[in-house]
This record gives C-alpha cells, sequence and structure tokens, in this order.
C-alpha cells in the first residue's frame, strides 16, 4: 500500500513517515502529494504569528482544545521553529506548551524548522498542511516562527490569520512596521492579564482607524480593499454590516490562554470570519492566490534546477569572478549565462 493510500485509511503511523518525506522533499514524498492533491481544498487553514514572546504556543494549545471539545474537530498543528545559523538544529520545543493535547489521536503535532527559509515559514509547510488536508483534518494551525516583520508570509497560506500581541512588547509603533494591518484578520492581545492592555488595545484601534475622511483603503493579501466609514461614529461600520462592500474589518479580542479566558470569543470570531469568506466570496479568492503563489514557488525551483543543470559550475564562477572584479554588472551576467539557455 502506497503512502497516500494508507493517508486516506487514516494511519497514523504512515501519516508521519509520509511528513518526513515531504520535509525532505524526497522523490517518494512528491509523488504522495501528486496523489493526495484531488483530496484537498476542505481544511481551514488557521495561521498564528506575532513576535516572540507572545504565548502563540499556550493560545494554539487552547483553541485547538476548544475545537476537540465543543467541535469535535480533528485538529492538526504545523508548529514552525527557526533553525539556528550555526549548527543548522532547531529546538521544535512547541510541543513542550502543548502537554495538553497529548495522547489524543485525532490531534497530530509537527514541528519542523525553517532550515534557513525566510517569511518565518518552511518552504515544505504548504506541502504539510495539504497533506492534513487530504488526511481528513478539520483545522490545520500553522504557528510561525515570530520573527517579526518577516511573517507576512503567513497570510499567502492561511484562509484566516491571526496576530498576536502582548502588553509590554516594546514600541507600539513595531505593530505597523510589521505590516499588522496588511495580514491581520484577527487582532488577539494575549496576556491580557498583564498591565498596559488598555495602551496596547489603544494602539491597535489607532491603526485601524488611520484612514481616508470617507472610506478605510487597506491592502489585505495582496488586495485593495475600501469600506466606508459610518457619517454619525466616523467609526468604520461594524463588518456584519457591510457584506455588501465584501469588507472585513479585523476585531481586536483580549485572552488570557493559561487560563482559558477569551478563547471561546475568539473561536466565535474565527467562526465569523470564515461565514464572511464563505458569503463574499473571499474564501475562492484566497483558495486561488494561495495556489498560485505555490505554482509560482515551484516553478521558479524547477526554473532554477534546470538553470544549474544547463549551466556547467565552471563557466558560472567565470562569470562571478567578472562580477566580482567589477568587469560586467549583474544584470550583464545574468543575460551572459542565460543566452541560448532554458528554451
Amino acid at each position: 500500500m502506497t503512502y497516500s493510500q494508507a493517508v486516506l485509511n487514516g494511519n497514523r503511523l504512515a501519516l508521519a513517515r509520509l511528513l518526513t518525506q515531504v520535509e525532505n522533499n524526497t522523490p517518494e514524498g512528491r509523488a504522495a502529494l501528486v496523489e493526495l492533491f484531488p483530496h484537498t481544498g476542505k481544511a481551514h487553514l488557521i495561521g498564528v504569528t506575532g513576535a516572540p514572546g507572545t504565548g502563540k504556543s499556550s493560545l494554539v494549545n487552547q483553541l485547538a482544545l476548544l475545537y476537540r471539545k465543543v467541535e469535535n474537530w480533528r485538529v492538526a498543528i504545523v508548529a514552525v521553529d527557526p533553525s539556528s545559523p550555526f549548527t543548522g538544529g532547531a529546538v521544535l520545543g512547541d510541543r513542550v506548551r502543548m502537554r495538553d493535547l497529548s495522547g489524543d489521536p485525532n490531534v497530530f503535532i509537527r514541528s519542523m524548522a525553517t532550515r534557513g527559509s525566510l517569511g518565518g515559514l518552511a518552504q515544505s509547510t504548504a506541502n504539510m498542511t495539504q497533506v492534513f488536508d487530504a488526511a481528513g483534518f478539520d483545522a490545520v494551525i500553522i504557528e510561525t516562527v515570530g520573527a517579526g516583520q518577516s511573517e507576512v508570509e503567513v497570510a499567502r497560506l492561511a484562509h484566516t490569520t491571526l496576530v498576536v500581541d502582548a502588553p509590554g512588547m516594546g514600541d507600539d509603533i513595531q505593530a505597523i512596521k510589521a505590516g499588522i494591518l496588511e495580514i491581520a484578520d484577527i487582532l488577539v492581545i494575549n496576556k491580557a492579564d498583564r498591565p498596559g492592555v488598555e495602551n496596547t488595545e489603544k494602539a491597535l484601534k489607532s491603526m485601524l482607524e488611520l484612514a481616508h475622511p470617507t472610506e478605510r483603503v487597506f491592502r489585505h493579501h495582496g488586495l485593495t480593499m475600501r469600506t466606508p466609514l459610518d457619517q454619525t461614529t466616523g467609526k468604520p461600520a461594524p463588518a456584519q454590516d457591510s457584506s455588501s462592500t465584501a469588507m472585513w474589518i479585523p476585531p481586536i479580542l483580549r485572552t488570557v490562554s493559561i487560563e482559558s479566558k477569551g478563547i471561546m470569543e475568539l473561536a466565535a470570531s474565527i467562526a465569523r470570519h470564515v461565514a464572511h469568506l464563505r458569503q463574499s466570496g473571499g474564501w475562492a479568492l484566497r483558495e486561488r492566490a494561495r495556489l498560485e503563489v505555490e505554482l509560482e514557488t515551484l516553478t521558479r525551483e524547477a526554473l532554477w534546477n534546470q538553470f544549474h543543470e544547463k549551466v556547467p559550475q565552471e563557466e558560472y564562477k567565470i562569470v562571478l569572478e567578472k562580477v566580482v572584479q567589477r568587469n560586467i554588472s549583474p544584470w550583464e551576467a545574468v543575460n551572459e549565462l542565460m543566452k541560448g539557455r532554458l528554451k
């Protein structure tokens, strides 16, 4: 029996082994992805991102527990850890904060290292979510590294993106620099029992209210979207009242994950976002955008591999030396290397 067939049959050991094959980009892993692709497109992909120390892992733990106990969903968690630039290793310690989920056969936690990939996501993360999707998991939660401003990559993969902040994390303007308006579907202030939570919430609300006098303008998931302001209050219309504009205003929620406070409200907000996406057609648009990004990434990788097959290493080094000596520019070097190549 092939890996893909065993995964579709619910074999947990085969799932674990296939994830390893996929992460290592082996021929077996790639073949299984091809076979599993027709069975994907059903799971809800939830991205959880934010600065280190905001309590993302604890929040994911509580959210997964709620989905298991209340919704009876099968939940998969992909926890991406940073690789050491010196040893290449990774701690993969997120499971320490998810011990409440251990022993549940309907929860699968997979830790993985970035292996030098930027954007808070390893290159194989999308493939792993595809395997979990085909395996019948209702929700796949992707927790990113916590690298800061480069984490916008998670928004390209997830249907719903949670941006987690916490009081006392430093300069309030940092969230703006991280592109928080562009990637957040829901803003979560975790550790809300700490001093300064009001200031943090006020700063986030101020960012959401930065707008044109008569309309809000967002660059979200690569799309420019607008919604009118209420002329009486001067504030954006609630998301549920603006379905005609196909606009979602990110809500700001407070949670204390270690005490399970605010988790029910967070799950309800996620459900409202899913309903909004399906009603407005946003779900299909995000699926299309996600698959387009994946196709572009794979195409770029294939062309790079083909380039290295066509161009001898000695020729590449000669052209590189010309660039180092300032005899030709990098653009001229590319033209020289590409002449007659990749036809």
